[in-house]
């Protein structure tokens, strides 16, 4: 499609997007000098007062709903930008809790359509400058920006953040990243920005990350050594977050990740943005996000899980033993071939009882045939994550767990089916 017969800033959103998936060469596009030219011409480089990046293996999501939690509670009007979506683009950017409406998406659509002239913007980078556009045009106070792939060279880069997070790091995106750990850690770090605060997540992380704040002058916070968590020993419902001589006691466990909770709070606390204790313990309670230990309901319980690496896989496990250490687990899985299938499997055959093995469609998705020389119990082959839910739903008992696992595009799929049929 050519840029003279681009939609209207009032043509539908699925115009819009089509028009979006066909206008560049490739769907992953690294490097910044395309999206920079527009971003500075379009005044989008400081969206709101302030912007917090989030980048990570793992993580980036949960991160990033916990501090939008606790900074709508304090008041602040928050806008988020995340990916992928599991059922509607319009998942992508929200405002205060809520998806963007069509209208804000296409007339930011068109407003960047107007400015880039003839530079080509890859899908991800059209739809980050609109992004932007949104929360310039919705004044929000604070912007907290998911990173797609990597760091460094992603489109969110091109921002002027206040302060960088690291929330994980562990090997994916081989065909981008490399499988080097320190290379991964160095092009994650490649968000940190000279004289800002810089938060890292992971514990014991590779040497790179602390080298490149080091070389840039950006304060760094590494859990385990600035800031540190911990469960309390008498009540696992609550825990304790401590940096130096500032201590926060009897927090309640959240719904999401512990570890990304505490890099959550240790970011909050170096943004500048007032937050009170009621506002955190608010925010911990509230936090919550699609396809992320989501249950849809009970007898059988059905739980959604975008789990699709081993370091998810692992945390995934310890949940799953944890919540419900004598159930028959029967698991939906379908995944991307450019994954680390088998080490993913690996960890969750640990605890799945039957596997449902299925297809997924497009160039980056793997066949069932490619899962199942990982598997063993298998019920059944199929050709869509659907298709193997309705299966699995017809073969679990009242008492079981029906785990969907292993990708984004196998939530998502079962997650529409569930909504139109429930």
């Amino acid at each position: 499609m050519t840029k003279h017969n681009a939609p209207e800033a009032t043509s539908p959103m699925s115009m819009w997007l089509h028009y979006l998936e066909n206008i560049h060469t490739s769907a992953i596009d690294l490097g910044l000098e395309r999206i920079s030219k527009v971003a500075q011409s379009a005044n989008l480089t400081k969206p709101a007062p302030t912007v917090i990046t989030v980048a990570g293996t793992n993580g980036k999501g949960s991160t990033c709903a916990l501090m939008e939690a606790i900074l709508i509670d304090a008041g602040y009007r928050v806008g988020v930008y995340s990916s992928p979506h599991l059922i509607e683009y319009n998942e992508r950017v929200r405002i205060n809790g809520q998806n963007a409406c069509d209208e804000l998406h296409t007339h930011a659509f068109s407003f960047v359509e107007q400015i880039r002239g003839e530079i080509s913007l890859s899908f991800f980078e059209f739809g980050t400058l609109a992004a932007l556009r949104i929360f310039q045009t919705e004044q929000v106070d604070v912007v907290l920006l998911e990173v797609g792939l990597g760091g460094r060279l992603d489109a969110t880069n091109v921002v002027d953040h206040d302060v960088s997070i690291i929330t994980s790091l562990a090997i994916d995106h081989v065909d981008w990243l490399g499988s080097d750990i320190n290379v991964i850690g160095f092009e994650k770090a490649g968000i940190f920005r000279s004289g800002r605060p810089a938060v890292c997540g992971q514990p014991h992380a590779p040497y790179s990350v602390a080298a490149h704040a080091d070389d840039i002058h950006a304060p760094l916070y590494q859990v385990g050594v600035q800031f540190t968590y911990e469960v309390d020993q008498n009540d696992e419902t609550r825990w304790h977050w401590q940096c130096g001589a500032f201590d926060l006691k009897d927090l309640p466990v959240p719904r999401l990740p512990l570890a990304n909770a505490a890099t959550a709070l240790m970011a909050l606390s170096q943004s500048g943005l007032e937050i009170s204790d009621v506002n955190v313990v608010n925010g911990l309670e509230t936090a919550q996000l699609a396809g992320r230990m989501q249950v849809l309901s009970t007898y059988p319980t059905i739980l959604l899980d975008v789990a699709h690496n081993p370091h998810s896989a692992e945390y995934l496990v310890g949940q799953l033993k944890k919540r419900y250490p004598n159930n028959v687990i029967h698991a939906v899985v379908a995944m991307l071939h450019d994954k680390d299938i088998k080490s993913t499997l690996d960890v969750l055959s640990s605890v799945v009882d039957y596997w449902y093995p299925s297809s997924l469609k497009g160039p980056r998705a793997a066949q069932e045939a490619e899962l199942c020389q990982y598997l063993s119990a298998v019920k059944g082959h199929y050709q869509t994550p659907v298709e193997a839910f309705k299966s699995a739903q017809g073969q679990a008992q009242e008492d079981d767990v029906l785990l969907v696992v292993g990708s984004f595009h196998t939530v998502g799929e079962v997650l529409n089916y569930w909504h139109q049929h429930k």
